[in-house]
């Protein structure tokens, strides 16, 4: 995995099947890494977040909800997002169809 922005190091993924880019009927998979370090962005689409290990903070519509491993939470469409882990979070992330092609936006990254 890459760093998201280089001047993001803590914070890393990779696309599986396809990059988020302009419109998209299908849902895109994607594995990311975050080390001590957290990031929201607002975004169009559908979000699951399945945790693979550690321990990752969502925040949205004013609910937090922490998931461990086998965990999974979905900011739904249309919201913002903020993600953290105060020490280590892998996960798998789905991104739901995107039809009418609109970008997320608002990102922040922060280091804990």
């Amino acid at each position: 995995m890459t760093p998201m922005k280089d001047n993001w190091p803590r914070l890393r993924c990779r696309f599986i099947n396809s990059n988020p880019e302009g419109s998209w009927g299908d849902v895109i998979l994607s594995e990311w890494e975050l080390e001590a370090c957290g990031w929201q962005d607002f975004h169009p689409h559908t979000e699951t977040n399945f945790v693979l290990e550690g321990e990752l903070h969502i925040e949205s519509e004013g609910k937090t909800v922490i998931l461990r491993p086998g965990d999974a939470a979905r900011v739904n469409p249309g919201r913002t997002g903020r993600y953290w882990a105060p020490v280590y979070a892998r996960m798998v992330t789905i991104y739901g169809p995107n039809p009418d092609g609109l970008e997320s936006h608002s990102f922040r990254y922060s280091e804990i």
